[in-house]
């Protein structure tokens, strides 16, 4: 059950039509997850700085079980998800970061319990 948080200093008219749900497909393309189990935020519109500069920039946090949990796995993920956000942003490489975070299924509460037990 990926996690997927996209915060940018782009004001929400200059965000593309439809990007959380291109986020959601394109994070269950690159993590091999079914999309009826991503989950996506984005936020717009933030006063954020990125390597010392306010120009527009964007952070995406990417949480997820067992596939953001190693060096390897995250280079490719990395390398796909800078392809997307550059693109469907308009932001240079340098403008982006990304941070990966690893879960465990009892981190994550659903349905009255948590992952462990479903």
């Amino acid at each position: 059950m990926p996690f997927l948080e996209l915060e940018t200093s782009l004001p929400a008219a200059q965000l593309p039509q439809g990007l959380a749900g291109k986020l959601c497909a394109a994070a269950a393309a690159i993590l091999s997850k079914p999309e009826e189990r991503i989950n996506v935020t984005v936020k717009s519109d933030l006063p954020m700085v990125v390597g010392g500069s306010a120009a527009p920039c964007a952070q995406l946090f990417v949480s997820s079980i067992a596939v953001v949990g190693t060096a390897e796995q995250n280079r490719g993920h990395s390398a796909k998800f800078f392809e997307f956000l550059t693109k469907e942003l308009g932001l240079g490489a340098d403008r982006i970061v990304i941070r990966f975070y690893p879960l465990e299924p009892w981190q994550i509460g659903k349905k009255g319990t948590v992952m462990t037990f479903l």
